[in-house]
């Protein structure tokens, strides 16, 4: 049985003491139902429409966002345990502008709904330096953010190109 979703308006079922919570470099305190997940929270309580829900069960990524620099699925992470600096797509707007570039030079997107979360996800790994040379590891890299749409030749390709870009830039 899925996890009941509450609607925008709708009162929360049970009360969780109210959570600190730090979003693309800000604090916000968010009072969210204890069974709030991540992703609830930042669509529901900030606003942040970016982060989609696909699944709800952690499987396509769509709501990838990041965690301190890792990336983290938020519609299985409960809101009142995540630690840390979350960034969303909204946050990577400006330090992702490479990789947004390569997406769209590439023509990585097409339907667009599992951008947010490989953009993100791709964001995390060039940030940390940690991309594969080898193509097939790139892939097992970002195998976590399903796309229905570009057959992932594209998005390797314009994370490939990112990372060229940023790595020359450094």
């Amino acid at each position: 049985m899925g996890r009941h979703r509450r609607q925008r308006g709708e009162p929360a079922r049970t009360q969780s003491p109210t959570t600190t919570l730090t979003v693309n470099g800000e604090e916000h305190q968010v009072s969210a139902a204890a069974d709030a997940t991540l992703l609830d929270v930042l669509r529901d309580e900030l606003g942040l429409q970016g982060t989609k829900l696909g699944c709800g069960r952690g499987e396509c990524g769509a709501c990838t966002v990041l965690v301190d620099g890792r990336a983290a699925l938020a519609c299985i992470a409960l809101a009142s345990r995540v630690r840390g600096h979350v960034e969303t797509i909204e946050g990577l707007a400006e330090p992702a502008k490479a990789l947004r570039a390569a997406f769209a030079d590439t023509g990585a997107f097409q339907c667009g709904y599992c951008t947010p979360g490989q953009v993100v996800r791709a964001a995390g790994l060039i940030r940390s330096g940690a991309v594969p040379a080898d193509d097939r590891d790139l892939r097992h890299q970002l195998a976590g953010n399903i796309c229905r749409c570009t057959g992932y030749q594209a998005i390797v390709e314009a994370v490939r190109t990112a990372a060229d870009a940023t790595a020359a830039a450094s």
